[in-house]
């Protein structure tokens, strides 16, 4: 990684290794027809409305600030997406604090099935993007469907170890099931607005193994 000259306006493209993945599929897997603009190098501590030289000032630091090179890596670029709000928003969308699952031994697999239905505080969500990253821990089924063809408005990738496990479902609510593992097993359920971009996670637990139930 390297940094660009910033005294010039510079257009850095590149594919991602995602991008790459799917221009080796041919023409039709790989198809832009969208973009999306972050400020992941921003640090906004440094707007100085102190400046001796005015309002025109705030933002010298900012704006002079070096810009880095494109990464490859989708997993750590783009991370702090720019998203349309409506207008008067004075607060940025959140998805409210959910509680960790961890299923219980002792009950086996009965009536472990907890419903996550997330919240987004100060703009409302109509729905969620729903990714589960490793299914071999728990079942995760729509319990509340989302009404329409409807997708998280900022792309969430997984890396190459959690990809061929995962299983993604858009809905206004989801059920997650307790299934028997090998061993005690943990995995992450990332959750998406699908109208703001607002993420969370929360951790799965699971230590109803085979051997336990027997």
């Amino acid at each position: 990684m390297g940094f660009l000259n910033n005294t010039t306006v510079t257009v850095d493209a590149i594919l991602t290794k995602k991008g790459r993945e799917l221009l080796a599929q041919g023409t039709e897997a790989f198809n832009i027809t969208k973009f999306a603009l972050s400020d992941d190098e921003v640090d906004y501590n440094l707007w100085d409305v102190t400046h001796p030289n005015g309002s025109d000032y705030y933002g010298a630091v900012i704006e002079n600030m070096p810009l880095l090179e494109a990464i490859p890596d989708e997993n750590h670029v783009m991370r702090y997406k720019l998203v349309t709000l409506p207008k008067n928003s004075i607060k940025m969308p959140i998805v409210s604090e959910l509680a960790a699952i961890t299923f219980k031994i002792d009950d086996g697999l009965q009536g472990q099935s907890p419903v996550v239905e997330p919240n987004t505080r100060n703009v409302n969500d109509s729905s969620y993007t729903f990714i589960l990253h490793d299914q071999s821990v728990c079942t995760m089924t729509v319990e509340s469907a989302a009404g329409g063809n409807v997708g998280a408005t900022t792309p969430f990738f997984l890396g190459d170890d959690d990809a061929p496990n995962s299983k993604t479902l858009t809905a206004k609510s989801v059920r997650i099931g307790v299934s028997p593992v090998d061993k005690k097993k943990v995995t992450q359920l990332t959750i998406i607005g699908n109208d703001t971009g607002a993420t969370t996670s929360i951790t799965i637990t699971n230590p109803v193994t085979i051997s336990s139930l027997s």
